[in-house]
């Protein structure tokens, strides 16, 4: 099996370059089938005022133009965060292998919480998903990111753990 970590970790620090702009920081990297690096992408939102431009959908969206497709079989999507119910759909539309997410989203998740979009009978296609895959950094980044906004914390608070 591949050693995903370091997949993660370039999921991570994607999400990094999102809280230097920013933005809430998620990132996404996408590997094919034999594990080659295929796209990255972060959190766009503000940058790109695009509502869309969550870091799943700008990696998928990349993804499909490397590939000249835009059936993702095969590929595995890493995120720092677990997807909502827009990118999930998405995740189903591109017919991806695997999702490897980190952190919950108890809030606007679309896997283990909310809309449950994998769990649907009208979602014709689900991906193996494995959650929890370096859960602690990337709920670091996001405890960081909300308290700097909210005028609290130092900006490393949370970041590293």
């Amino acid at each position: 099996m591949i050693d995903d970590f370091p997949f993660m970790r370039m999921a991570l620090e994607e999400a990094r370059r999102a809280a230097d702009m920013g933005e809430v920081p998620v990132g996404a990297v996408i590997t094919d089938a034999d594990g080659a690096l295929l796209a990255r992408g972060h959190n766009r939102v503000i940058a790109d005022r695009d509502p869309t431009a969550h870091a799943e959908l700008i990696a998928i969206r990349q993804a499909a133009r490397v590939l000249g497709s835009e059936r993702l079989t095969g590929c595995d999507l890493y995120v720092t965060l677990e997807p909502c119910a827009m990118c999930a759909q998405a995740i189903a539309f591109a017919r991806m292998r695997r999702l490897y997410f980190g952190a919950d989203d108890p809030k606007g998740g679309g896997i283990t919480v909310g809309a449950r979009i994998f769990d649907r009978d009208t979602t014709h296609h689900r991906p193996e998903i494995y959650g929890g895959i370096l859960d602690a950094p990337a709920a670091g980044l996001l405890k960081a990111f909300f308290a700097r906004r909210r005028g609290g914390g130092s900006p490393m608070d949370g970041a590293d753990e």
